[in-house]
């Protein structure tokens, strides 16, 4: 007959768990328990069981984690996709987990490559110094215009941040500065 093992109970949020219960409740997870679960039943935040997880987690649990990649990373399988390779090749010799992933950055790609494009045709070039006066006024008013809408869009970016946070960030005039 198998032995249940007894851990030390907690009396507070302040006192540490016992090693070995952290350790049951890690395999638990790696078994398939939900964490919301874990975590109604023991008393814990989600960072600490995340911790724990890092620690304690099995090698199997560690190689089953999403895995990162770096802009870099991104960038030469793009390449390879964009140099004519398919993106189902680009998967498997890349080591990406899914197709999916693969498609999502070509996408992605794509459509940045597609706003830096459009945002440069908007931007007005430098005239060359024959053309008359009245051209270049108009390319200094439509400048003018595309500043004050950036103005006004971070000016309306910090009002919502002020709201939302319900913090001042716009410094008034006439403020003290804090002794040092």
């Amino acid at each position: 007959m198998e032995k249940e093992e007894t851990f030390i109970k907690r009396e507070n949020n302040r006192q540490l768990f016992d090693k070995r219960l952290i350790k049951e409740i890690v395999k638990e997870i790696e078994e398939g328990q939900p964490r919301r679960v874990a975590i109604a039943a023991h008393g814990m935040s989600i960072s600490a069981l995340n911790g724990w997880m890092n620690l304690y987690g099995s090698p199997d649990y560690h190689a089953k984690k999403k895995r990162r990649y770096s802009p870099s990373e991104k960038r030469s399988v793009i390449r390879s996709v964009e140099g004519g390779m398919s993106i189902k090749e680009a998967q498997v010799s890349f080591g990406i987990s899914n197709v999916a992933v693969v498609r999502e950055w070509v996408r992605t790609f794509k459509k940045e490559n597609s706003d830096l494009s459009f945002n440069n045709s908007s931007q007005p070039m430098a005239k060359p110094s024959n053309k008359k006066e009245t051209e270049e006024v108009e390319v200094l008013k439509r400048a003018l215009a595309e500043a004050e809408l950036k103005v006004k869009a971070l000016d309306t970016l910090i009002d919502i941040a002020e709201e939302q946070l319900k913090i001042d960030i716009r410094k008034k005039s006439g403020a003290r500065q804090s002794p040092k």
